[in-house]
């Protein structure tokens, strides 16, 4: 068990980006659940970027742990590589989407942040973290960010909404400046700052994937991965009564809950895949993503644009609520159905053992 590849990870994988694609193309009139909370709290669809985030920690330890993990110049260079790719990747997102706007010159309103940018630098940083430092060190370095990045909270203001008194914004807007920010909320939500805490997630992850490693059968794996789950789960639920969970400056509470979640979901994945060989279309579907997350990721946020642009969008919502007469149900389904129409690019590739990776 300790050398086989874990079906679960990808598994959980392919759900975390089929739920950030659900949750990302929820047309007009969504649930409030799988909206983004819009300030402090926590709804389902809070979880999903933070479970991507998680689970690429778990895997980078799985993944560099084959070689040691020990430093070499061409690791080194693949973990620099893919993360360039990735933030040039999310850059060229957000110019595309201006340009079929017919704001491809607007260079000076270009938004630099974003998911796959964030992905870039977490996966730099704990990709480095990997190779110089040891992996027990992962915790407490993670312990040591989430007191860092409370006290700039405490300090800055970091809870306001008031854009020119939050440490967040204004760091951001003195960097990059206001245009090149997003706009829809009081911080950007992918902003500098904030990856401090979003880099925790990825941390923590690599250290659940060092704990799962340890364990010497299937058993001890996941009672490794359920202890830790629980303990972050609840530290979470703790500091949230001090710093409410808040995904918009993605406040510490907001970390260590979300990872914790994530470990426990990984530890029921282990347990019903990977321990009774569980099959079956649910399994298969969600495998069709987590082998090809990230052109499926990139392929949804192209389709969502260009339907956008060209009227596919409203002519689906259109023709679906008049079917569907509640308009957060017709919202929902349109998102089911923006799902499965990546479903079918992946599938084909998922069939005939095609992988696209950096």
């Amino acid at each position: 068990m300790g050398q086989q590849r874990l079906q679960s990870l990808d598994v959980l994988r392919g759900l975390t980006v089929a739920g950030m694609i659900l949750v990302n193309n929820g047309y007009r009139d969504s649930f409030p659940m799988l909206q983004h909370a819009e300030w402090n709290g926590l709804t389902v669809s809070d979880f999903v970027f933070p479970f991507f985030l998680f689970i690429m920690g778990v895997s980078l330890y799985l993944s560099l742990s084959k070689a040691g993990l020990r430093f070499s110049t061409r690791v080194l260079f693949k973990i620099v590589k893919r993360s360039v790719i990735l933030l040039a990747i999310g850059v060229a997102i957000n110019w595309f989407d201006m340009a079929v706007w017919g704001g491809a010159l607007d260079f000076g309103e270009l938004r630099f942040w974003a998911v796959l940018q964030r992905i870039a630098i977490c996966y730099l940083i704990a990709g480095i973290f990997a190779l110089f430092g040891k992996p027990d060190l992962s915790l407490p370095l993670s312990v040591v960010l989430i007191a860092i990045y409370s006290i700039i909270l405490l300090v800055g203001n970091g809870y306001s909404q008031d854009q020119h008194s939050n440490i967040l914004y204004v760091v951001d807007e003195w960097m990059f400046g206001a245009s090149h920010l997003y706009h829809k909320s009081a911080v950007d939500p992918e902003g500098l700052l904030s990856t401090i805490c979003a880099l925790v997630n990825t941390l923590l992850g690599f250290y659940c994937g060092m704990k799962m490693k340890r364990g010497v059968n299937l058993s001890e794996k996941t009672g490794n991965v359920f202890m830790l789950g629980t303990v972050l789960v609840v530290c979470g639920f703790l500091l949230n009564f001090f710093m409410p969970y808040n995904k918009h400056i993605w406040s510490p509470s907001f970390a260590l809950a979300t990872s914790g979640a994530c470990a426990l979901l990984l530890g029921l994945s282990m347990k019903l895949i990977d321990g009774n060989g569980r099959k079956g279309y649910v399994k298969d579907f969600f495998m069709v993503f987590g082998c090809n997350p990230l052109l499926l990721y990139v392929t949804s946020e192209v389709m969502a644009i260009v339907f956008g642009r060209i009227g596919v969008s409203a002519w689906i919502y259109d023709t679906l609520s008049g079917l569907i007469p509640v308009g957060e149900f017709a919202s929902l389904a349109y998102a089911i159905c923006f799902v499965c129409m990546n479903y079918l690019i992946g599938y084909p590739l998922w069939k005939k053992h095609v992988y696209i990776k950096l």
